[in-house]
């Protein structure tokens, strides 16, 4: 499987690390336990198209939010993932 960085272009999966489900949003800080619980351990496990978080360490380091079909691995859309630390593009 090969990932096209917007930065880098198209490179090997070995350059990247997959960090999970994109679509879980951290809670606020005086969130209860219950918040935090359901964060940290219940994920979904989507058999089909998900967006995912990677992480480009091999290459320009920034954090990615990369579409992928579960199934078949075909990934249809990469971008940088908004306040995950990633690099902030000059418009």
């Amino acid at each position: 499987m090969r990932i096209i960085c917007p930065f880098c272009g198209e490179r090997e999966l070995g350059e990247f690390t997959y960090l999970g489900d994109a679509k879980p949003v951290r809670p606020a800080a005086d969130a209860g336990e219950d918040a935090v619980y359901d964060y940290v351990y219940l994920r979904d496990n989507i058999a089909g198209v998900m967006d995912e978080n990677w992480y480009h360490g091999g290459g320009c380091r920034a954090w990615l939010k990369v579409t992928r079909n579960t199934l078949t691995h075909e990934i249809s859309g990469v971008e940088a993932a908004a306040g995950a630390g990633a690099r902030q593009v000059a418009k």
